[in-house]
């Protein structure tokens, strides 16, 4: 034992240390192999030694699903917002009245990126991390300590030895760069989900995700920027950011002192070209008057501190020739008008197509080809035009950009619901949506058949071996690879030996894809509005594809998590003979069209018209969990406490509000223990 826990600590100390050389430093002086390797051998340790869990140990990267509540957590020193100026003349007047409220006395500026993400404070003590909060209303914040553990550029045990008070705080920018940005919407893109405006937009739903393995996922990043505490080492915000890199903080190399008001202007003038060059989005500088005594001495205001400021960047617009509009078509039919430009230079990378997402939006911009448009970037990397350049206005305008009335693909009449903003082609057999199904068929979220791409998809479709998904579990290495003949018509030999081993690939990952359960089938089917969540829900509930198929609107409503609009759109779906057909012969193929025989064994009665709340922070299960064992035994999950309410399922950290009304109306709490007893 005495030899494991030491290995144990050692494999933690290394970990950490590699984690800063690679996330902090980029300077690994291990490979990717290596890490895995030491990483597998804590993991297996500590799996034989659960007494010597600890919630900062590098193993705990990865997240897991039991962080499902985040609790308010007061901030010790409130996190107050900075004044935002956007020219130089109110940085200038900044300056001023600094050096007025000083008296005239010597200072120096720190001049530091404005970071374009989510402000977190993260508390250590002895060297480790404790807790972090988001900044919230400045006066109180959510507790996200679980989701910043998987960030690997956040440090959750300092090295011993050096000179870290017992006690800080330390402030700084969760942010995720633009290739985790540009990774996540592409999955969401294939998917069919809403894309996320901007990398901040991602950082921000991220970090507050109830699941820290989707943030462990994600990739997200983090610098730091400003020291709290009692006995900081020095009286200097630049010299203590300084010392807080030594002990393993990741601060920006960007950072610099001024010590005149034409320093401050030469920094801003640079990094407002320099910007576009960083893997992570900026939206300014913030400049801090440095000495902690001077800042005390200036004070605060009720809302931000009279020593420092935001100088906000504009966001760079240019103009260029709007050459055409085109309009693609999506998986779900749904039409995008795309402006096609004279390619110019915005914000460092040359831009030539901007998306103009729907009629509306289309109609508000009032374009005509020809005109010259202005083109700015969202969030520093989504194009999008915000309108015309009136002063390069032609007399005579080209033909005005109308959306237009029929599929660009199939010719089909397209269609709008009046609530909705999205205009679709209603033509199942409109040649991208068949495509886009079957790639969102064979996606890793759904059918995972990781073999196939979409140029292979697309070859397949184009030959003529496919036209729809069920087409996939009736291909054979013959009709992919079909023998070259003799003058007699003998097959010979088959010569391509890579591409007989390729397409052998692809017919292993069709056939094991016939294991997937039923809630990732029903998604892979692609209705409308029905993801992931809604997927599971309807599979858990009623079981198999025929009662799916069978039910009234009623009795999909009544299932936790469906609303009218995903009710109404399976109904839809399923009254077409052709998803009707689709369905048997997927289910001829030998895929899953109801629960498996273990789920069905372990649901019952027990909680048969049982309304049920759940809240707090779990030991045992997660909150995913404990809803699927509510409807796996008849109940049903509701959000809020009401005189209906049968219990609320509690665990630690209960919502006061939620504890308060159940009280009030006489509803009963369970616990963890007594739950699990309830539907054994």
């Amino acid at each position: 034992m005495t030899s494991e826990l030491e290995e144990i600590i050692q494999l933690r100390e290394q970990l950490h240390q590699h984690n800063y050389n690679y996330y902090v430093l980029n300077a690994p002086v291990i490979g990717d192999q290596q890490f895995d390797e030491l990483m597998h051998r804590l993991q297996h340790l500590e799996e034989l030694h659960p007494e010597l869990y600890d919630a900062n140990s590098p193993t705990q990267r990865v997240g897991s699903d039991l962080n499902n509540e985040f609790v308010s957590v007061a901030h010790k020193r409130p996190m107050l917002s900075l004044s935002n100026t956007y020219n130089q003349q109110e940085v200038h007047e900044f300056y001023e009245r600094v050096k007025d409220g000083l008296h005239g006395e010597p200072f120096q500026i720190c001049c530091e990126l404005k970071f374009d993400g989510l402000s977190i404070s993260l508390h250590y003590e002895k060297g480790r991390l404790v807790r972090a909060v988001t900044r919230g209303d400045g006066v109180k914040g959510d507790d996200v300590t679980d989701n910043v553990r998987t960030i690997r550029s956040i440090p959750l045990v300092l090295p011993a030895g050096l000179d870290y008070p017992d006690e800080f705080e330390i402030r700084g920018e969760v942010l995720m760069p633009f290739s985790s940005f540009e990774q996540l919407n592409a999955e969401r893109a294939q998917h069919g989900e809403q894309l996320f405006a901007n990398p901040r937009n991602a950082a921000s739903g991220t970090l507050k995700s109830k699941d820290s393995r989707v943030v462990a996922e994600r990739k997200l990043d983090a610098f730091l920027y400003y020291l709290l505490g009692e006995n900081l080492p020095v009286q200097n915000h630049y010299e203590n950011l300084q010392k807080a890199k030594s002990w393993g903080f990741k601060v920006s190399d960007a950072m610099t002192l001024a010590s005149s008001e034409q320093e401050v202007f030469d920094y801003i003038s640079y990094w407002d070209t320099k910007r576009h060059e960083l893997p992570f989005a900026t939206d300014g500088i913030v400049l801090k008057v440095n000495s902690q005594a001077q800042q005390r001495s200036l004070g605060l205001t009720a809302k931000s501190p009279r020593w420092a400021i935001a100088y906000k960047f504009q966001a760079e617009q240019v103009s260029t020739m709007l050459r055409e509009v085109t309009f693609q078509v999506g998986r779900t039919g749904v039409v995008t008008p795309v402006a096609n430009m004279d390619p110019v230079l915005l914000a460092g990378t040359i831009v030539k197509r901007a998306t103009l997402h729907n009629a509306d939006v289309l109609s508000s911009l009032d374009l005509h080809l020809g005109d010259y448009v202005l083109v700015e970037k969202g969030g520093e990397i989504i194009p999008k035009i915000v309108g015309v350049d009136e002063e390069r206005l032609s007399e005579h305008r080209g033909p005005k950009v109308e959306f237009i009335t029929c599929c660009p693909e199939c010719g089909t009449p397209l269609m709008r619901n009046d609530e909705e903003a999205a205009t679709y082609c209603p033509n199942d057999e409109c040649r991208p949506q068949l495509l886009g199904r079957i790639e969102h068929f064979i996606s890793r979220k759904a059918m995972n058949i990781t073999s196939l791409g979409p140029e292979t998809v697309d070859k397949y479709f184009t030959d003529g071996l496919i036209h729809d998904v069920a087409d996939l579990y009736d291909l054979t290495l013959d009709k992919l690879c079909p023998p070259p003949l003799d003058l007699f018509g003998n097959p010979l030999p088959f010569s391509d030996k890579q591409e007989h081993l390729q397409q052998k690939n692809v017919l292993a990952g069709i056939a094991e894809s016939r294991n997937v359960p039923f809630e990732r089938v029903l998604f892979a089917l692609g209705i409308r509005f029905v993801g992931e969540i809604a997927a599971k829900a309807l599979a858990r509930n009623f079981r198999t594809i025929q009662a799916l198929q069978n039910a009234t609107l009623e009795q999909m409503l009544e299932v936790n998590g469906i609303g009218l609009v995903i009710a109404q759109s399976v109904k839809s779906w399923f009254a077409d003979p052709g998803n009707v057909r689709l369905v048997e012969r997927l289910k001829v193929s030998g895929l899953q069209m109801e629960l498996s025989h273990e789920e069905l064994s372990q649901q019952s009665d027990k909680l048969t018209g049982m309304s049920i709340v759940i809240s707090g922070v779990f030991a045992h299960h997660s909150r995913d969990e404990y809803k699927a064992m509510i409807e796996q035994h008849g109940g049903k999950n509701v959000g809020s406490i009401s005189a209906k309410t049968s219990f609320v399922l509690a665990g630690s950290n209960m919502g006061p509000a939620k504890l308060e009304k159940a009280n009030k109306l006489g509803v009963r709490i369970v616990g963890e223990d007594e739950f699990l007893a309830m539907i054994l």
